[in-house]
């Protein structure tokens, strides 16, 4: 029997109910719904309902023993569970019962249809780009983590501003006083690096971000550099400003003056189950709202598609304008 892991912010009582019903679908189609043994405690004390059979992770089933994952919630969900399933092979397949939801691919009123797509096995695995991070101070590496949207260095005191060196491939870019800087993904670049005015990067595109945050200097714009490379911050030891590292917002570093934060493209992936192949722009378009009135598609060509408009044609073909030259100029090299 296929076993399916199923992860929710069991805090939230439409994510409690969404579980319940996550769960009583999958034993319905045949396969075994697994929980983590906290979440799956909240639930039964939770709601009064019988609970179906649900296997408890890590005294029922092995994280080697489940199919996918099911995560019930926001971004801030699905990234807990990319910490969770680190290491494995399992696929992450999100619903989204939070607000913007970039990485979710369903909502909570398709949460039945992505059942029968979880039992159909109708979706694909893609793979996101997740980087490695290591902090060192002096010669030494203090600590070692890994981000799927970014990792942050912030200001640690509201008063002060922190003086940082941003650089590429252990080459110096520019120094400055800034809030801080966001090291991301191009899943990551929707996140915190575009707040802070990043790129929206295409998440097919294997690249590195650096956004700075509040940088004081006129010079201090957001990079895209190659997948390939180290970038770095490093906090100058000029003042005794402090900074923290943020991953993820879930895992943060503390960074005294003289630390070094280095990024590079990390060896494991997350992987992603995807059940609606929907191009990146619309997913920008619908979960951002931006606005599209007055789009009319693309342009066709008019000796193979037929006019669509009762507007007349003005003009059969683009005339070529020759500039003007000066008298006695003509046949001059």
């Amino acid at each position: 029997m296929r076993r399916i892991l199923v992860l929710a912010h069991t805090g939230r009582s439409d994510a409690l109910r969404a579980t319940f019903d996550t769960c009583v679908t999958l034993r319905d189609a045949g396969l075994m719904p697994v929980m983590l043994p906290e979440e799956l405690a909240e639930l039964t004390q939770a709601l009064p309902h019988p609970m179906p059979e649900v296997l408890s992770l890590g005294e029922d089933s092995t994280l080697q023993e489940v199919d996918l994952a099911m995560v019930l919630g926001g971004d801030g969900t699905m990234l807990r569970s990319a910490e969770l399933v680190r290491g494995s092979q399992v696929p992450l397949l999100g619903v989204n019962l939070g607000h913007v939801g970039f990485l979710a691919e369903s909502d909570r009123s398709d949460l039945r249809q992505t059942v029968r797509w979880v039992v159909d096995r109708d979706y694909t695995v893609e793979e996101r780009m997740a980087i490695d991070v290591n902090v060192w101070f002096g010669n030494r590496r203090v600590a070692q983590t890994w981000a799927l949207n970014e990792a942050a260095v912030e200001k640690a005191d509201r008063e002060r501003m922190i003086e940082i060196v941003m650089e590429v491939d252990a080459r110096p870019i520019s120094t400055f006083g800034c809030d801080g800087m966001v090291l991301a993904t191009p899943t990551g670049s929707t996140a915190y690096a575009f707040s802070a005015g990043g790129p929206v990067v295409w998440p097919e595109l294997d690249a590195l971000i650096m956004a700075p945050i509040s940088a004081h200097a006129l010079f201090a714009k957001p990079l895209v550099v190659a997948p390939t490379s180290e970038i770095a911050v490093e906090i100058l030891a000029r003042t005794d400003a402090q900074a923290v590292l943020w991953c993820d917002g879930r895992r943060s570093i503390n960074l005294p003056p003289g630390s070094r934060v280095e990024v590079t493209r990390s060896a494991t992936p997350v992987r992603l189950a995807r059940v609606n192949q929907t191009p990146f722009s619309e997913r920008l378009v619908r979960k951002f709202e931006l606005p599209t009135a007055g789009w009319r598609g693309p342009v066709h060509h008019p000796e193979i598609d037929p006019v669509s408009t009762a507007l007349p044609i003005v003009a059969h073909g683009v005339e070529v304008v020759e500039p003007r030259r000066k008298q006695g100029t003509e046949g001059k090299a």
